[in-house]
């Protein structure tokens, strides 16, 4: 632990409600980040509207009339124009390709949210748009199946996670790491979104709710190589979800596998075929 961790450690012993905060800010209030150019340009061409959630007006987009429908799902900090690579291919092998900004997230209306938020927008736009297949990037699959596996109903035939994260009290984890936060602080942390959300950290897994969800089959890619999210958390939603198969890729990291070449030709094959 280097000097300014210790340092942190020390002051949130002895002082942790406001280290408490600033760790539960961080996991509630999404960085935002520029359109790289290649996106303005897709997010440009799609048919727009708002819909109301909450207090959020979410920014939704629709590109082609196809006959399947399919739902983008950004991560964490993320927003639409993150699969600005993928969707012209969708929209070519006759698909009505739908996405959308998060609360707080790209052009969506900026207020305090929740990763719980997020996954109940999901749901209802999965409703919404009446879609029969889902691709989603890193939070964002936790988020899609949250929402299937609350939902078993909803049939969804193919599903495509870009990375997928597995246990929610990893990422609180990881991020009380970052601030070198002592272990009662995180605990303290925990029973703060506990009560907050009405949720059990514990219980918040990806593999079950893949488990639960009615998803026929599931294609998971990940890059062996992932500093953001390491390849060991696909890897167990995959060994406990029947339905999914595991692929492996290279040389693309967190971000680039959404505009990877060989990522995107595996991720088409796999929706039309």
């Amino acid at each position: 632990m280097n000097f300014k961790k210790k340092l942190i450690w020390l002051i949130a012993v002895i002082y942790p409600p406001y280290f408490i905060e600033k760790a539960f800010t961080f996991l509630t209030k999404p960085m935002q980040f520029k359109l790289l150019p290649h996106e303005k340009k897709v997010l440009d061409t799609a048919k727009k509207n708002t819909y109301k959630f909450q207090d959020f007006d979410i920014q939704c987009y629709q590109w082609g009339k196809g006959n399947t429908r399919i739902l983008m799902v950004h991560g964490w900090e993320g927003h639409a124009g993150n699969f600005a690579k993928l969707i012209p291919l969708l929209t070519k092998n006759d698909y009505t390709v739908y996405a959308f900004d998060g609360p707080s997230h790209g052009a969506s209306s900026r207020e305090k949210t929740s990763p719980f938020e997020f996954t109940k927008l999901v749901e209802e736009l999965i409703k919404l748009f009446k879609v029969t297949q889902i691709v989603s990037h890193s939070f964002g699959g936790v988020a899609a199946l949250g929402a299937l596996g609350k939902n078993p109903e909803i049939q969804i035939n193919r599903y495509v996670a870009f990375t997928i994260p597995n246990k929610f009290s990893e990422r609180i984890r990881e991020v009380c790491s970052e601030f070198g936060l002592p272990e009662k602080v995180i605990r303290q942390l925990i029973d703060k979104i506990e009560r907050e959300e009405g949720v059990s950290v514990e219980t918040l897994n990806v593999e079950d709710y893949a488990k639960q969800s009615s998803v026929h089959k599931a294609l998971l890619l990940h890059d062996i190589n992932d500093r953001i999210l390491p390849i060991r958390k696909s890897a167990e939603v995959a060994e406990k979800w029947k339905n999914a198969e595991l692929v492996e890729v290279k040389n693309t990291g967190h971000y680039k596998i959404l505009t990877d070449s060989h990522s995107l030709n595996i991720t088409v094959s796999f929706l039309t075929n």
